[in-house]
């Protein structure tokens, strides 16, 4: 299988690149570089031949055309988009631009692709919308997990460009018949991720003997998932993924944000105890707006269905992300935004 890849020198789109890599697939990764791309994550594979590398922009029609023509793709995984709810609060219309017209463009790309394939090819062609847990909203602390028949009802700019976007997948898998499989996917930690999410800011700022600052009291709720889980889910949907269905992937993992820093902290107490106790510098700031209190995903669907269930426990996982960020300082250290971190601002 030849996947196109959109951001797949983003987080979940490097993790997902390598997977598809090895399991002998073929991948091209289109992607425009933003701030937070890590394009060293994918330097391995440069000399791979079952693997290309293209510079360009989702919203750029003729970029996208050109891709479907040179590369023939046998499924795409449509992952490049806006993701960190406080710059789309700040400036929403970069999130419109990305999120919606550039999935719109894709849509559209792979809709012409699509109809000119020989019948077979047309069988197995997929379009995998990789959305997220918060186009359902705020959970109540009692409430059950979200479902695949749960309605949105997103809070946040980002969260209602990537609502609109789902929209337009559906769509284009309905009018157009374009074999769309939707995935919603959880909070991921992991490798490569850049310094403005929360794990990796407060490993920034506890490295630096900096306040390692929280929204609020620090009690909102997130479920957590691993990226190479969240990429194993994305390849196991990519090829037995139900053209017309969505599937929830969470990681069984709800934790508040205060509990993810205090075992941030308490790991960096032990592998690297200068500036401990690292929980010391642990403050609260003003909560953002519109700051959703509680995601929660059941993924029952796609673990009977496909077969997919996460393979890292949370606290194992936690612990080899820090050590991973531990030993690859140099790399994150060049990739802090020195603005927002001189705003003290918070993450997640």
């Amino acid at each position: 299988m030849l996947v196109l890849v959109t951001g797949g020198a983003g987080f979940i789109g490097n993790a997902l690149v390598r997977r598809l890599l090895q399991q002998s697939h073929s991948v091209v990764v289109l992607d425009r570089l933003t701030y937070a791309a890590a394009p060293e994550a994918l330097d391995e594979m440069a000399g791979s031949d079952r693997y290309a590398f293209v510079h360009g922009d989702v919203c750029d029609p003729r970029a996208v055309s050109r891709v479907f023509a040179e590369y023939q793709p046998d499924a795409v995984a449509h992952l490049a988009a806006e993701s960190h709810v406080d710059r789309s609060i700040a400036n929403p219309h970069d999130f419109v631009q990305t999120n919606v017209a550039g999935t719109a463009r894709m849509l559209e790309a792979s809709q012409v692709f699509f109809q000119a394939l020989p019948p077979a090819q047309r069988h197995r062609f997929r379009f995998l919308q990789v959305s997220t847990d918060e186009v359902f909203g705020s959970l109540g602390p009692d409430a059950p997990p979200f479902t695949e028949a749960s309605p949105y009802a997103p809070r946040s700019p980002y969260a209602a460009s990537k609502a609109a976007a789902d929209h337009l997948a559906r769509a284009w898998s309905h009018t157009y018949g374009l074999p769309v499989v939707l995935s919603h996917g959880c909070n991921t930690y992991g490798p490569w991720q850049y310094t403005e999410k929360l794990i990796p800011l407060m490993l920034a700022r506890a490295w630096a003997g900096e306040p390692m600052p929280l929204y609020g009291d620090g009690e909102q709720v997130r479920d957590w998932l691993h990226v190479d889980d969240h990429a194993a889910a994305l390849v196991a949907l990519l090829l037995q993924g139900t053209p017309g269905k969505s599937y929830l992937v969470g990681g069984r993992s709800e934790r508040t944000n205060r509990t993810v820093v205090q075992a941030i902290c308490r790991r960096l107490d032990q592998c690297r105890p200068i500036n401990a106790p690292h929980g010391r510098f642990i403050v609260s700031v003003n909560d953002r707006p519109g700051h959703d209190r509680r995601y929660a995903l059941d993924p029952s669907q796609i673990e009977r269905q496909i077969g997919w269930k996460p393979t890292w426990r949370f606290e194992q996982g936690l612990a080899a992300t820090v050590d991973w960020y531990l030993s690859h300082a140099d790399w994150w250290r060049k990739k802090i935004d020195k603005r927002a971190h001189a705003r003290n601002l918070a993450a997640e």
